[in-house]
């Protein structure tokens, strides 16, 4: 027996023993990561995906616009393709304008001389020239330099002012929404063109020159521009701060700040793209109102279509065509495109315009195209479905046999 005082003692380990152990134990979890890890890249090559970045997307998936033209059909896809060639063509022109023009837009001379006053289009100048001795191609490609620098600061300028007032009035409510619709409705009450008017024959004085010149007429735009974005931006986010995820912002104690652009304003712009390309082609139209009116930019300071178009119109009157046709043309040509391109962009966004593909729908039920045919089953129908039918043509039959009975018993 032991003792009473005696301590229990485990047997000494061998150290040896013990590090193979941990030896084997290491080896062991490292193959298991190693089998891991080329499991989970096998899975990611056979699913075309990388574990880094994602799901793998195909190249022509990322180019910008594709799930426009995939959303098209028809007439629809080819008025967008129209209108979308039309634009690219004014932009490419517009910014390698100084590289497309021979000569500067008030260029009335070259190394050989002075140009002709009225000549007609030639191979020196192709659309010929003004009364004034200008070059009318380099007029038109300079002026769709001007219309473009005008319609991005007017556009730019109307979503950030209308945008903001729109959330804010919306969300906010109260005496502030009464006040800047009241104000807003004053503003859209007024045409167009005489709101413009007004507020460039203002800015005139103090905006001079060709970077001055191009503001106000951007700034005369935005004024009539604003109204619109404001009440589409207002009833939105009137509509939408009723929705559980704004009542769940303000129980996390968000700010009214970070509920309006943070939350709201992704979803009360959706519809942004449409108005934007419309507003782009009134744009240039106004623009080339003030231009015909003699409001527009300065002659010498940038080229601008409607005034070619004032200009042109004693030589219409003598049978000299080339001066006003052009820069018309350059209009029309950039104002469809702008329309056809917003036009086929509302149509591919509502359900309800949408042109659906051509084909025929596949329904799972053979027999659902032709419900009264009495073709047997294919061999490949699975004895499931078999049976259903069964079933269903055994009710269809009792069914008629019991109304029938009914008949007779009532007659």
């Amino acid at each position: 027996m032991m003792p009473p005082n005696a301590q229990h003692t485990e047997p000494e380990a061998d150290p040896e023993l013990a590090a193979a152990d941990q030896a084997a134990a290491d080896q062991a979890a490292a193959d298991q990561a190693a089998a891991d890890q080329a499991a989970v890249d096998q899975a990611g090559v056979d699913e075309g995906t990388d574990i880094w970045a994602g799901p793998r997307t195909p190249l022509l998936s990322r180019i910008p616009g594709r799930d426009l033209l995939t959303a098209t059909a028809g007439l629809q896809r080819g008025t967008l393709i129209a209108g979308l060639v039309l634009v690219a063509v004014f932009l490419l022109v517009a910014i390698f304008a100084p590289l497309i023009a021979p000569f500067g837009f008030s260029q009335q001379a070259d190394a050989q001389g002075a140009f002709p006053a009225l000549a007609a289009p030639d191979a020196t100048h192709w659309f010929g020239t003004t009364v004034g001795q200008l070059d009318v191609f380099s007029r038109v490609v300079f002026g769709a330099r001007t219309a473009l620098y005008v319609i991005v600061l007017s556009v730019l300028f109307s979503i950030v002012i209308g945008v903001v007032l729109g959330l804010v009035s919306g969300y906010l409510g109260g005496w502030i929404d009464r006040l800047l619709v009241l104000f807003m409705d004053a503003m859209y009450g007024f045409p167009s063109l005489l709101l413009a008017i007004v507020v460039k024959a203002s800015l005139g004085a103090h905006l001079k020159g060709g970077f001055g010149g191009i503001l106000a007429a951007a700034i005369s735009i935005t004024v009539v521009f604003v109204p619109q974005y404001f009440r589409l931006i207002r009833n939105a986010t009137v509509a939408a701060k009723a929705d559980p995820f704004v009542d769940a912002a303000r129980v996390t104690g968000a700010s009214s700040a970070r509920i309006m652009f943070r939350h709201l304003f992704p979803n009360v712009t959706s519809t942004l793209p449409v108005i934007i390309t419309l507003n782009c082609s009134e744009a240039i139209l106004t623009l080339a109102g003030l231009g015909f009116l003699g409001l527009g930019i300065e002659p010498t300071a940038a080229s601008e279509w409607g005034y070619d178009l004032n200009r042109a119109l004693p030589d219409v009157t003598n049978g000299i065509w080339w001066t006003a046709v052009f820069p018309g043309m350059a209009i029309v040509a950039v104002v469809l495109g702008l329309t056809m391109v917003g036009e086929s962009i509302n149509e591919a966004a509502n359900p309800l315009l949408r042109t659906r593909r051509p084909g025929k729908v596949k329904s799972n039920n053979p027999s659902s195209d032709n419900p009264k045919s009495d073709k047997p089953k294919s061999d490949n129908a699975s004895p499931v479905d078999a049976d259903a039918d069964a079933q269903s043509r055994a009710a269809y039959e009792q069914n008629g046999r019991e109304s029938g009975e009914q008949k007779d018993g009532i007659q």
